[in-house]
């Protein structure tokens, strides 16, 4: 994972310029509401799913900066438990401060977790799955940390079944090369996956119409943002190749679910 963790350091700050702190797409259900609320609406959508009782406890995989799990605890009353890879994220959580109902933010890779079984009422993962190889390790260990009867909920990026060979080499694979993506899966395939880590009743539901706006708008900050900040400029064109990369990246996601490669799911199951 120390290519994801490095992926996400040293891209931090227009990570955060471009989209803000909650690291994962908005969920528009109206199609008026501002960028906060469409992704505080996903939030509260895997909450729902994931069923989180008043003062449960919930484990954050793949947390980011912490803003999901600081709205899972404050409207939740939820003991939270957030893992990142990202030593800069990590630290960026650990700024809002600790005390009494706040959020454990740890730098610490899912694979390799050390948190005890059977300890959490729900096991969230919004965006996080695609980074790790080992799929069936990932919902293992989902269902090694999770109390009988407790809640998966994820929120992943998937491939459209079938996607066309030039969607696939010009689209797909170069997002997951520049997005340090392990592969990006079919519905079919995740729920496979669910199955055989020993959950039942799982179910998907396609959000791919709800979130892609998530993309326009990046791309019309990323365009503005290279038009009128040189730091754009000089970084995202003439920088490191991984700025270069981003770039493309961003313009390419939105040009994947517009012609229907990508798809974007939420699972859902219990233990």
């Amino acid at each position: 994972m120390g290519a994801v963790a490095s992926h996400y350091d040293e891209l931090d700050p227009y990570y955060r310029e471009l989209w803000g702190e909650h690291l994962h797409h908005g969920l528009w259900q109206r199609g008026d509401e501002s960028v906060d609320e469409a992704v505080c609406a996903l939030v509260d959508q895997v909450a729902y799913a994931a069923r989180i009782p008043r003062g449960g406890s919930v484990c954050d995989v793949g947390c980011g900066y912490g803003a999901t799990a600081r709205r899972f605890a404050a409207r939740h009353d939820a003991r939270v438990v957030g893992l990142t890879v990202s030593r800069v994220q990590a630290e960026r959580a650990e700024r809002f401060g600790g005390g009494p109902g706040a959020p454990l933010i740890l730098c610490r890779d899912w694979q390799d977790n050390g948190l005890a079984s059977e300890t959490f009422d729900a096991v969230v993962a919004i965006e996080s799955s695609e980074h790790i190889a080992d799929k069936d390790r990932f919902f293992a260990e989902a269902a090694r940390v999770l109390r009988p009867g407790g809640r998966l909920v994820v929120c992943a990026w998937l491939s459209h079944d079938p996607s066309g060979p030039w969607a696939r080499r010009f689209l797909l694979e170069p997002i997951c090369r520049e997005g340090r993506l392990a592969g990006l899966a079919t519905a079919a395939e995740t729920l496979e996956w669910i199955g055989r880590a020993g959950f039942a009743g799982a179910t998907w539901d396609d959000w791919s119409a709800r979130v892609r706006r998530t993309w326009a708008i990046c791309s019309y900050r990323l365009v503005a943002a290279i038009a009128t900040d040189r730091r754009y400029r000089q970084l995202l064109l003439r920088g490191p190749a991984e700025h270069r990369t981003f770039a493309r990246c961003v313009l390419r996601i939105g040009m994947a679910y517009a012609v229907g490669a990508m798809q974007y799911g939420l699972f859902a199951a219990t233990k």
